[in-house]
């Protein structure tokens, strides 16, 4: 049997770890920007991210807010490429394409008491998010309540693993922490949008609405985990901000 192939931010980590143990990039120096390692692995942003999210993990960067991202002084790696597991954007991508075509089953053949139990549900995640609760239960929950309702044992297993797979891996949760930490919370519209569409018994319009809600999972990540763009020029915006109010002081 053929080996499968390294995932793509192993090989990132693993060429960027040898350039740093050889010197190219010293302790304390800023890495080069996403836009150029991007052409040079010839990734997505997002394997591009998950690369350095693993490699934070491992100790051998830091991300400073609006900077960039850095080597760090003593880089010791205690965790391996191999142990980080499955990143939040690949899981987010393989849930999208799962749950889109869950939605998609339930809307034909939920009944009135499992629209009814997914209304509770959504009830139960608008309460969390008043109470900036990150626990995720009810938001589980709904996922989890949609696979049930196709009455298909192989979907909720699928589903259950999908979720699972959040907590066990430390690349997934890395990532999932700080796009909470950002302000991320479940998206209430999104997930009313799905169920008025598993109500009215609309397979596309509930697949349009997961795959939609996914998409913009996706986004937030991207959003959260940016490494040198908007923050760094708003960080520089701010410096010229303070530099001219100091010379009009004089």
């Amino acid at each position: 049997m053929t080996a499968a192939a390294p995932k793509l931010y192993r090989a990132i980590i693993d060429t960027l770890q040898e350039e740093i143990t050889s010197g190219k990039y010293r302790p304390g120096e800023r890495l080069p920007p996403e836009r150029e390692l991007v052409e040079r692995f010839d990734v997505s942003r997002l394997t591009l991210r998950e690369a350095m999210i693993g490699m934070e993990i491992m100790g051998l960067v830091e991300a400073r807010r609006g900077s960039g991202v850095y080597v760090t002084e003593r880089p010791g790696a205690t965790v391996s490429p191999s142990d980080l597991d499955i990143g939040a954007f690949e899981l987010t991508e393989a849930r999208r394409l799962v749950e889109g075509e869950a939605a998609a089953l339930a809307a034909v053949t939920a009944d009135p008491a499992d629209v009814a139990e997914l209304r509770e549900i959504l009830d139960q995640m608008i309460a969390e998010n008043e109470r900036e609760l990150h626990d995720e239960v009810a938001d589980r929950d709904f996922h989890l309540r949609i696979a049930q309702a196709t009455r298909n044992a192989a979907i909720v297993l699928l589903m259950k693993t999908l979720w699972d797979v959040r907590h066990r891996s430390p690349l997934c949760e890395k990532m999932l922490e700080r796009s909470r930490r950002s302000g991320v919370k479940p998206r209430i519209d999104d997930h009313r949008a799905i169920v008025d569409a598993i109500a009215a018994a609309d397979a596309h319009g509930a697949r349009k609405a997961m795959r939609d809600h996914l998409g913009r999972v996706i986004d937030n990540l991207l959003a959260a985990t940016e490494m040198d763009g908007i923050e760094r020029v708003r960080a520089e915006a701010a410096e010229l901000r303070e530099r001219a109010g100091r010379f009009a002081a004089i």
